[in-house]
């Protein structure tokens, strides 16, 4: 058994044989201390504090916190105020409290009233600070958590740049399936590369509490990356499995395995638990009970046209007479996914370019009329080539980004036939996010050790997909996202900041500061300022709040301002 559950099991064990003994002290039955969570409230109440401090208990990152706390408070209820005494039962309740349950001089004489003690400077402080990272850890936790857009495969919906919050209360917040965590991190401890910010001591099983609604078709939802159940610490930034496929199981699990493309090895490889998967935020094109189909790029559900977004971005092939747009023209068009949506592809005979460029819709009929342009040609891949790359990974379906499915999405209580052949599209449902044990021998499936011809889903699941359809690594790579891997709704962009990506890509040495990005983007670049303090919709943002909430702020500043300077000359005139 792993040292961490030996540990746990000793802290939980002495803590229960102290409440054992203390419960009759204040008046309650001993035996109560035994009843997972019914202890945690009649401690609760011993120590006169609100029964849903027990929320405070299973919430990451302040639950070690508010242990300590009641480990302090109890020692004080049992008249045990010295500076020592309330030291040892912060840092090592587990240990002191059954050490003063079994003194025959230990008695229950009540909290202790702070309202007739001037508290310290030190004291306020350490209050604050308590409160602070109590108050936005719950915040972060069940409310909302502020989220940064890394990638472009929602552009132009969501940008790289944009800072955002997410809402937990769309979908309902997930209780954390690791609630013991360090607070605001999320899977790995600040300035270090690979070291857990969690602990896998205790596991709580799924649950969600009740939100405003459920996904819908076309929102834009953030969630676990379902492929990061296991991660190669060395390439963090990639799918374990992809790696994998590219360079052999094998070579990935070995540690000292060098990566050829960054040079750097792979590292150890680590399983993590759902709530500390990386953060993805695509489109939900497609929910539980939908069947999907891509069709030469056409998405349909359930045999009906899907939702197409006018920025919804695809390559296409650009013939010009040999000019390369301009880096000035591109920016003044509005089209942004550069450099990875533009490549020079080289020219012909003739002089012709031809320029590979990622467009959204609204945008191919501006750059046809483009003087030197001659042609725009989507680029489609064709019906029934393989792409390994791409879900279900199989030479059984020989599909790829533009022909994709038909794709059955599994509906919790939904029973499926199933076969050697679709297998390989619900193995990992059935095996990694239902947790059964699935074996093939020759033309059988056995599932938990039964021969089995047919499967029902215990989850519902979700299709997701970026509106930057052909630089998005998303569903079509990596299969459905289970309901238990569902984050939350963003909601509001409150700054947005330029990555100026030509400049970086064309001299590696140009870098510019956070500082000079966000003057940029608030004077220089109007599209940037719009997206300041701005609503999150699934048709795009809404209008600007900046200018009404900076006249909102200075408002209640000069309000505060004129009303301290006129309560100081009244003072002045008293005297």
């Amino acid at each position: 058994m792993d040292i961490s559950y030996i540990l746990l099991i000793i802290f939980s064990i002495t803590t229960i044989v102290g409440l054992y003994k203390l419960f009759p002290l204040a008046g309650e039955d001993g035996w109560k201390a035994f009843v997972p969570v019914y202890n945690f409230i009649v401690w609760l109440k011993i120590i006169k504090k609100p029964w849903w401090w027990i929320f405070l208990i299973i919430t990451p990152g302040v639950n070690f916190l508010m242990y300590a706390i009641m480990c302090l408070l109890t020692a004080k209820s049992f008249n045990k105020r010295s500076t020592q005494e309330q030291a040892i039962a912060f840092l090592a309740g587990y240990i002191y409290l059954p050490y003063i349950a079994f003194q025959t001089t230990t008695q229950y004489v009540g909290p202790e009233d702070m309202s007739k003690k001037k508290p310290s400077i030190i004291r306020e402080w350490t209050d604050a600070i308590v409160f602070a990272v109590i108050a936005a850890t719950v915040i972060r936790t069940f409310f909302l958590e502020a989220f940064t857009i890394p990638t472009s495969s929602l552009e132009k919906s969501m940008m790289v740049g944009d800072y955002l919050f997410v809402s937990k209360m769309s979908y309902g917040a997930k209780v954390p399936n690791t609630p013991l965590s360090f607070p605001f991190a999320h899977h790995t401890l600040p300035l270090t590369k690979s070291t857990k910010s969690y602990l896998e001591w205790f596991k709580i099983p799924y649950f969600r509490l009740p939100g405003f609604g459920s996904v819908k078709n076309n929102d834009i939802v953030v969630f676990n990356y379902p492929d990061g159940d296991t991660v190669a610490l060395g390439a963090q930034d990639q799918s374990y499995y992809q790696l994998c496929r590219d360079f052999g199981w094998n070579v990935v699990n070995n540690p000292n395995a060098v990566n050829q493309y960054s040079g750097l090895p792979f590292g150890e490889v680590v399983a993590r638990p759902a709530d500390k998967r990386e953060n993805y935020v695509k489109r939900c094109i497609g929910i539980a009970g939908d069947t999907l189909q891509i069709k030469d790029q056409n998405l349909f559900v359930n045999g009906k046209p899907a939702y197409k977004a006018e920025t919804m971005q695809y390559h296409y092939m650009v013939k010009t007479d040999g000019t390369i747009p301009p880096a000035k023209l591109l920016d003044n068009m509005d089209i942004t996914d550069y450099p990875s949506g533009f490549r020079v592809l080289g020219n012909d005979s003739t002089g012709a370019a031809y320029i590979q460029m990622n467009l959204p819709f609204n945008k191919v009929e501006e750059i046809k009329k483009l003087s030197f342009v001659r042609s725009v040609e989507p680029m489609i891949d064709s019906a029934g080539r393989y792409a390994p790359e791409i879900f279900p990974h199989s030479p059984k379906y020989k599909w790829n980004n533009d022909n994709f499915g038909p794709l059955y999405i599994p509906k919790a209580g939904v029973t499926i036939n199933i076969d050697t052949t679709n297998i390989v599209l619900y193995d990992r449902i059935i095996k990694n996010y239902e947790g059964n044990d699935l074996e093939i021998k020759g033309d059988k499936i056995f599932i938990n050790g039964v021969e089995s011809k047919t499967y029902t889903f215990k989850l519902d699941y979700y299709f997701m997909m970026g509106d930057n359809r052909h630089n998005s690594a998303d569903s079509r790579a990596w299969g459905m996202v289970p309901e238990d891997h569902i984050v939350g709704k963003p909601v509001f962009i409150w700054m947005s900041i330029k990555e100026d990506n030509r400049n970086t890509t064309r001299n590696p040495n140009v870098q510019s500061g956070f500082i000079k990005k966000l003057k940029t983007s608030l004077f220089d670049d109007k599209e940037r300022r719009a997206r300041f303090f701005t609503f999150v919709s699934n048709d795009g943002i809404s209008k600007s709040y900046l200018i009404p909430f900076l006249i909102g702020i200075a408002a209640i500043y000069g309000f505060f301002y004129f009303r301290n300077k006129r309560k100081g000359k009244n003072v002045k005139e008293k005297k």
